[in-house]
């Protein structure tokens, strides 16, 4: 079970590293499953549509302090096991934010985890890169978790529903029980995703 759990937080982890590396050639900031970043030039007034990629600072190696280590060799109840694995969730929950999206008016997609919901309405979430997080898999690092709260709870959204979040980013962390985030956004609107909507 913990060799599992430390393979599942590993393979988030790696996946953060992968995001600060340049997109695979084809996809775009409109693709919420892929995404290079969204132009930087923006219209007035608009918000800037960001990839995930954006959150992550690009000088951040979420990897280095676990190079040459083979976790397949530790056995669940090895005390090494477990003291990799508290290594592990630190460097998550400490995974350092990008200063720039500080105050930036964003719009970004991504799965919905629900923090506060009460008759069906949602007032607060988590905002996710992919489907399953802080659910059925350990939360990703807590750069690619945003903290969402909205002005009005929105009636049928549920768990794991893909979304649009468009309101103002900031580099606030915050733990919940559903993971550690390093952003913050007040939300002025949530929509449901569409295939091509923007």
């Amino acid at each position: 079970m913990l060799r599992h759990f430390a393979s599942a937080l590993l393979i988030s982890l790696t996946a953060a590293a992968w995001a600060a590396d340049p997109a695979p050639t084809g996809t775009s900031a409109a693709n919420p499953l892929g995404g290079k970043a969204a132009p930087a030039k923006v219209a007035p007034g608009q918000p800037r549509l960001i990839a995930w990629e954006e959150l992550v600072p690009k000088d951040w190696d979420p990897m280095k302090a676990f190079k040459g280590i083979d976790f397949s060799k530790l056995d669940d109840n090895d005390p090494r096991a477990n003291e990799m694995l508290m290594k592990l969730q630190k460097a998550s929950d400490n995974a350092p934010t990008n200063p720039a999206m500080n105050g930036v008016m964003v719009k970004i997609p991504g799965y919905l985890v629900p923090l506060e919901e009460k008759n069906g309405q949602v007032s607060e979430f988590l905002l996710v890169p992919y489907f399953g997080a802080c659910i059925h898999t350990p939360p990703p690092p807590a750069n690619q978790i945003i903290h969402v709260q909205t002005s009005k709870a929105d009636k049928g959204l549920r768990a794991m529903d893909t979304i649009w979040v468009t309101g103002k980013m900031e580099t606030l962390r915050n733990d919940s029980m559903m993971g550690v985030s390093g952003y913050h956004v007040t939300a002025d609107s949530v929509t449901k995703y569409t295939s091509g909507s923007k």
